[in-house]
């Protein structure tokens, strides 16, 4: 059996019901305007919901799951949690990872549940700007919130992002098309650079699309700050003409205030932290002659969170084990996709498995051959389910967002809060996790 719900949601009536500013985790924009119509307990209009997430929320209640099972049949909640509680009682080294589709509570529970058991706990960001964390770890970061961007930027670049198809209301909201403060027309006033290696959906809305040569970012990035210090790059291979690279150094120079979107374009190449660190040493240079700042294109819905919440709680962001009794950080030896390549976990529990997919196939291999717990919203296909894994044990959850209320984390560390808009039988995973934790601890 269940227990009670401890975060109510709002008491939804069976008539029509209008619901305003609810918050999306489609995408690290966590877009907080959408407008909901709830018609007997489902949401049959989605309001300014991308194509990212517009047809989720008008499918939510169409799967039913069981509340637990064990080896893949239906189980009593309470059994599943006593077999939970067996599994990562006999591990020596559990993993607990993922945590980027949960919201605060959440990522709590798996903090204080890793804390107890000695695990390791981390991120997706470790698969995803892991490097961009490290960078920043290292020179330091010249920032802002997506506020400042809307009020400030007249100049606008995506490095190796391409937000068109990743996070389509970026441009609506935040980056390119609205009016601020110092921006009072909008789009007409600003100017959008994108550099990535082909064109694309964003390098086709831009003022300026620049191609580079694929594998050519460092080069380009360090011609930039000689050019920034008025020296001459010697003759080479820049990944974009000279010329070019020189009337964007005065463009940026000139701009009122500017900005860098970067993302994977950036983060999966070959050593992706010393790129990333180069592209922040050229923000803080810029601001030597105007506003300039650089943001991370965060794209799971609450990465920012899960990084903020084991910061708060370790002291580090991704990748920390904790066997020691205190937290150790030391991404690649911590990070769980290679523990599970090597074969150094012997248990893992996932808080939402869909991280699953950017694993390597030794990672996967290695998952494979150990008890898994996994922690899933109601969908039709899980992240073990695609990547063709089985798990030991498994729970669905309520959907923070639509059946819990709670707090998630922008793309720009903003926290949001989060509506619940229909009724759930299912727990959230926070409680799944404390039950979990309090069988151990009884």
């Amino acid at each position: 059996m269940i227990p009670p719900s401890t975060g109510k949601p709002f008491a939804i009536s069976t008539s029509l019901t209008i619901i305003e500013d609810v918050a999306c985790t489609g995408c690290g924009c966590l877009c907080d305007d959408l407008r909901f119509t709830i018609d007997n307990g489902r949401i049959t209009k989605a309001e300014r919901a991308c194509e990212l997430v517009h047809d989720f929320f008008l499918s939510i209640g169409d799967v039913t799951r069981p509340s637990a099972t064990i080896a893949g049949q239906p189980a009593a909640w309470t059994d599943a949690i006593s077999r939970s509680a067996d599994i990562l009682r006999a591990a020596k080294s559990p993993v607990i990872f993922g945590l980027s589709r949960s919201c605060t509570e959440g990522q709590r529970a798996a903090a204080a549940l890793a804390d107890f058991l000695g695990a390791t706990i981390d991120t997706t960001a470790s698969a995803c700007h892991g490097p961009s964390i490290l960078a920043l770890q290292q020179v330091g970061e010249s920032t802002c919130t997506l506020g400042e961007v809307k009020n400030r930027s007249d100049l606008v670049i995506f490095w190796g992002s391409n937000p068109v198809k990743t996070h389509p209301r970026h441009f609506e909201r935040y980056s390119v098309e609205p009016r601020g403060y110092f921006t009072p027309t909008g789009r007409a006033g600003r100017k959008l650079v994108v550099i990535d290696v082909e064109p694309n959906e964003t390098t086709a809305k831009a003022d300026w699309p620049l191609i580079i040569k694929p594998g050519y970012d460092f080069q380009a990035i360090s011609a930039l700050r000689m050019l920034l210090r008025d020296i001459e790059p010697p003759p080479g291979e820049y990944g974009l003409p000279l010329d070019t690279l020189k009337q964007l150094a005065n463009t940026m120079k000139a701009a009122h205030s500017g900005v860098i979107f970067f993302g994977y374009g950036l983060t999966r190449q070959h050593q992706p932290h010393r790129l990333v660190e180069i592209l922040l040493r050229l923000v803080t240079e810029l601001n030597d002659h105007t506003r300039f700042y650089a943001r991370r294109m965060r794209i799971p819905g609450d990465v920012a969170g899960a990084d903020s919440v084991l910061c708060w709680q370790t002291g580090y962001p991704f990748s920390v084990n904790l066997a020691a009794g205190y937290p150790r950080y030391n991404p690649g030896e911590f990070s769980a996709g290679e523990m599970w390549a090597n074969g150094e976990a012997d248990a893992a529990v996932l808080l939402g498995s869909e991280g699953v997919a950017s694993l390597s196939p030794d990672a996967i291999a290695g998952l494979s051959r150990i008890p898994i717990i996994s922690i899933d919203y109601p969908l039709p296909q899980t992240g073990l389910e695609r990547s063709g894994l089985s798990p030991a044990v498994s729970f669905t959850t309520d959907i923070y967002g639509i059946h819990r209320s709670g707090t998630a984390y922008r793309m720009d560390e903003v926290p949001i809060p989060l509506k619940a808009v229909l009724p759930s039988h299912y727990p959230s995973d926070a409680e799944v996790l404390d039950a979990i934790l309090n069988q151990l601890r009884g």
